[in-house]
């Protein structure tokens, strides 16, 4: 089984390009998304409580999004405190999702962080999607409501796209002058020959 990392900066895509993948049969495995459930694990809790305050949860089932992302982007240390722990998990989780889909040609790795966290040697081809600057601002706007101030944090916490690219077996360009279908199937055409 080829285990292909899909990653690329915020508001880029790259949850839109694993719903295709997922269309033709392919198992994605979403890291940010699995990350925001194992918060809860009762092992890993009282670390974030210790680290992030008990204000990082609204209750059992919650995440407090909004102090967490105060929290930890506006403090290096702390980011990189909550990422080592979350981290951990989410590397055992995705362990158990390989071995589950171990029959398969290849599952995809969905991650924003892949290259930022030293992902790579987890994974055998990657995929990086790209897309210009101000079409992500536009989207991460639409879909989180963030400020301009709290888009500009998070992308700086990101590798830039030239530096994601060096990296890549595949690049995606996701903006309005590409399709993105034909792109990646020419990418699965690959993956499955």
């Amino acid at each position: 089984m080829i285990i292909v990392g899909l990653t690329g900066g915020i508001g880029s895509g790259k949850s839109t390009v694993a719903k295709v993948f997922e269309t033709l049969g392919i198992h994605v495995y979403y890291s940010d998304e699995r990350a925001k459930e194992l918060y809860f694990l009762p092992h890993v809790k009282p670390q974030i409580e210790q680290l992030l305050g008990k204000e990082a949860y609204l209750n059992d089932t919650t995440l407090n999004k909004t102090h967490v992302s105060q929290k930890i982007f506006s403090d290096a240390g702390l980011l990189k405190q909550t990422n080592t722990i979350i981290h951990q998990e989410v590397k055992l989780d995705f362990e158990r999702f390989a071995h589950q889909h171990k029959e398969e040609k290849y599952i995809l790795k969905e991650s924003a962080l892949l290259i930022e966290a030293k992902l790579l040697p987890s994974i055998n081809k990657l995929i990086v999607v790209t897309s210009t600057l101000a079409l992500r601002k536009e989207r991460i706007i639409k879909r989180n409501k963030l400020s301009e101030e709290e888009i500009n944090k998070r992308i700086s916490q990101q590798l830039p796209d030239e530096e994601k690219i060096k990296q890549a077996d595949w690049v995606i360009e996701n903006n309005e002058e590409n399709l993105i279908i034909p792109q990646i199937l020419n990418i699965h055409q690959s993956l499955i020959a």
